[in-house]
């Protein structure tokens, strides 16, 4: 199967002129990848780069409101994401669940993206690690509480983005291992496979978001066992975005 790379551009660029030509050069620099492409924009450029013409690539929204309609000032429902042909949205990102989002809310986003149609990226992850495995039980939980009442025939289209949130960002302590990816990895299938069966957790994709680049990118999707990525800050950089596309494609 195809490996997915995924690219969160987060609150970048700073203008609709800037998004338009870093999509365009992203464009570019997918020829010949084999990948699965997707790329999540801040929400006012999203109809920008669907008028450019996604071609092979997925359009993804980075966030949704837990709520269908009403009265949500600055709120985009699941709804409007799917008349505009979004395809993938993030949820549970750590940055979203510091600022406010709960377990709850999670839980709602994704079944109201699963009702429009569009696939859940379910970001789930550790603060911190400690020595008596109490981030296990943490993980576990974001995973269970977000799949609360959810049919197993429906989880199957869910994609988990594993994110280390110590190893993310200006603020990260390290960088995460490759051993420590495929810890988590194997970890989040156990979970899954508890909640579902092991004939669907076979058909989740779980990626790897800890800060990537393409100094690290294979390893975690060979000695991590992640079925691809989940990048930030490299997706902004339409040349590093595609050297990893190719390591991506060259993964047997």
């Amino acid at each position: 199967m195809k490996k997915i790379i995924v690219g969160n551009w987060k609150m970048n660029p700073a203008s609709k002129k800037e998004a338009e030509k870093l999509f365009k050069e992203v464009k570019k620099n997918i020829v010949g990848s084999k990948a699965n492409i997707i790329v999540c924009a801040p929400f006012v450029y999203l109809e920008t780069l669907k008028k450019i013409g996604m071609g092979r690539i997925g359009l993804g929204s980075q966030n949704v409101s837990h709520l269908e309609s009403g009265a949500v000032t600055g709120g985009v429902s699941a709804s409007m994401l799917a008349s505009l042909g979004v395809k993938y949205c993030i949820v549970g990102h750590s940055e979203c669940r510091a600022l406010s989002d709960t377990d709850q809310q999670i839980n709602l986003k994704i079944k109201n993206l699963l009702k429009n149609k569009i696939t859940p990226i379910l970001c789930v992850g550790e603060r911190e690690r400690d020595e008596a495995h109490t981030y296990l039980q943490f993980v576990a939980n974001q995973i269970k509480y977000a799949f609360l009442d959810i049919p197993k025939s429906a989880i199957k289209n869910i994609i988990i983005a594993y994110e280390p949130v110590w190893a993310i960002g200006a603020s990260a302590t390290r960088t995460a291992t490759s051993e420590e990816a495929l810890e988590m990895n194997i970890f989040i299938k156990k979970v899954v496979s508890d909640i579902t069966d092991e004939k669907i957790v076979k058909e989740i994709p779980i990626l790897y978001g800890g800060s990537a680049d393409e100094s690290d990118a294979g390893n975690f999707m060979t000695l991590g066992g992640a079925f691809g990525l989940l990048l930030g800050r490299a997706s902004l950089d339409a040349k590093k975005f595609g050297k990893i596309l190719k390591i991506a494609s060259d993964i047997k």
